[in-house]
């Protein structure tokens, strides 16, 4: 199986069997899933969730966020791994936000990774997510499962992975491309024990095809 025929199985079958792919992050607005995915790196989105109810309530906006500082948001995020660093990174993103955004989500991966604490993985969430772009965010699990099924080559880092992945996904279905990715990381292809056998990607997986079961 060529990659490209790799690539055209594996997103058909996604597209049949996941045609709804969405952030399991919960937000209202570009603002607060901004805040949400700079929590969750390195965090699960169900303790994110649980947390971002009463932050929001207590900072609806960039302004009030940008007004509490890292002080005024550590006592909401301590539960999440790296409390302090997040909050001034949370602080500092408003506090530019309001300054040299007017308060506004940018929508260019290159304006959003000016804002503290936002890198290229982030800013290509926010692109993808609000903003509908063919940006790819490269995550654990998407570094992981593209290279287990065969989708990426020999990928040493995030971007490497980004760039073989957006070379074969047509730019309309990668914002979804993104999330069906993702979701098969998070339940299916697991990192210590893939469910191979349950796994309806496993004819073309490039992983499932060197083992012996």
């Amino acid at each position: 199986m060529t990659t490209k025929q790799r690539f055209e199985y594996v997103l058909a079958w996604f597209e049949k069997n996941m045609p709804v792919a969405e952030s399991e992050l919960q937000y209202s607005n570009p603002f607060e899933l901004l805040v949400a995915v700079m929590l969750s790196a390195q965090c699960t989105d169900k303790r994110v969730n649980m947390v971002t109810p009463a932050l929001f309530q207590a900072f609806p906006t960039p302004q009030t966020m940008a007004e509490a500082g890292k002080e005024g948001i550590l006592p909401y995020i301590q539960s999440i791994s790296y409390p302090n660093a997040k909050a001034e990174h949370l602080a500092g993103m408003a506090e530019k936000l309001v300054r040299d955004f007017c308060g506004q989500v940018p929508d260019t991966v290159e304006e959003l990774t000016t804002l503290p604490g936002v890198g290229r993985k982030t800013a290509n969430v926010i692109c993808a997510v609000i903003w509908q772009k063919p940006t790819m965010a490269v995550d654990t699990h998407i570094f992981r499962v593209s290279e287990r099924i065969g989708l990426t080559s020999g990928s040493k880092n995030p971007l490497q992975t980004e760039r073989q992945l957006v070379k074969y996904i047509p730019e309309n279905i990668i914002p979804k491309a993104h999330h069906w990715l993702l979701l098969h990381g998070r339940y299916t292809c697991q990192a210590r024990k893939p469910k191979c056998e349950a796994c309806g990607l496993a004819s073309a997986c490039r992983h499932f095809a060197n083992q012996k079961y």
